[in-house]
């Protein structure tokens, strides 16, 4: 086994993103996926991904396509899942890649709403199965959501993450979407209330959240920024005296329905946002946004005078 080969099973958007960040970072990546076309396209937008992410004291590692399964599998002591979002081909996959692989292999699923226990269910060897998963696209975004019922399992992902220079955090249960998943999914909730009840526009939730809490919640997660929001006294005194107007906000909080009304009110409202423009275009500039903000968080004081 190599601890520096990683096999990539699914090579859509997540797994070519996955491939060329292990490849940034050294890693020698072997992708496959049930359509070799898939897999062979994918090749080539992780080697670019890995080039432009490789800093100068290593080289990038080597992206190749895998012919079949077993190829992909050889010598690698990692394998990241990205296959489609339904239990029982997960399984099935992870059947044959326990006849394949090492005896030592892990495999790391990039399920977005799956958990471990429905991933596990009736497998052979649930210990070397553990739920990663990454935030869109893996290469930019820090963020891995890891539960691992194995704490040797959940040792080696902490290390293996933390080598590619993201930011690991550990679920104590599994819950369905993890836990930014879950975040986002209220958030959205009550924009789309918000819509739906006419409160405001597409275009108007979107500019609030991003030039309102979106600006904190970079730098902050909701629970230190409610500590902050108490001064002095912090949480305990913002709970003291603002949780009765937070539990009146909650109650007043909506449950849409995505009826084809409300559907189409959300696609007009971004055709309107958007004005056209194509969903590449649109991920390309919210990419460079987001490596703009990691080096301002990373290099805080960079391009202040000296004193």
């Amino acid at each position: 086994m190599d601890e520096r080969a990683i096999a990539i099973l699914g090579c859509g958007l997540i797994g070519e993103s996955w491939a060329g960040l292990f490849a940034g970072h050294g890693y020698t990546v072997r992708c496959w996926d049930i359509d070799p076309l898939v897999a062979r396209r994918a090749v080539a937008g992780a080697t670019a991904i890995a080039s432009d992410i490789v800093s100068t004291d290593r080289k990038a590692g080597k992206v190749t396509a895998a012919d079949d399964l077993a190829e992909a599998l050889t010598g690698a002591s990692w394998a990241q899942e990205n296959i489609v979002e339904r239990v029982p081909e997960k399984q099935a996959l992870y059947d044959q890649v326990f006849r394949l692989a090492a005896s030592d292999l892990l495999i790391a699923s990039s399920t977005s709403s799956l958990t471990w226990p429905e991933l596990t269910s009736g497998v052979a060897s649930p210990e070397r199965i553990l739920t990663a998963h990454p935030f869109n696209p893996p290469h930019l975004m820090p963020l891995v959501e890891i539960y691992a019922a194995d704490r040797q399992a959940a040792e080696r992902a902490e290390s293996l993450f933390r080598s590619l220079d993201r930011e690991p955090v550990f679920l104590n249960r599994p819950a369905t979407g993890h836990i930014a998943n879950r975040l986002s999914s209220a958030l959205w909730r009550e924009a789309v209330n918000i819509v739906a009840e006419g409160i405001a526009d597409v275009e108007a939730v979107d500019r609030a959240l991003v030039n309102g809490p979106g600006l904190r919640w970079a730098v902050v997660g909701a629970h230190m920024a409610y500590h902050l929001g108490g001064g002095e006294g912090g949480i305990r005194h913002y709970l003291a005296h603002l949780g009765p107007s937070q539990e009146r906000r909650w109650a007043d909080l909506g449950t849409p329905s995505l009826t084809p009304e409300v559907i189409e009110t959300l696609v007009q409202g971004i055709e309107a946002e958007t004005e056209g423009r194509p969903v590449q275009e649109l991920a390309s500039e919210r990419d460079d946004a987001i490596r703009r903000i990691l080096e301002a968080l990373r290099h805080p004081k960079a391009g202040e005078p000296e004193a």
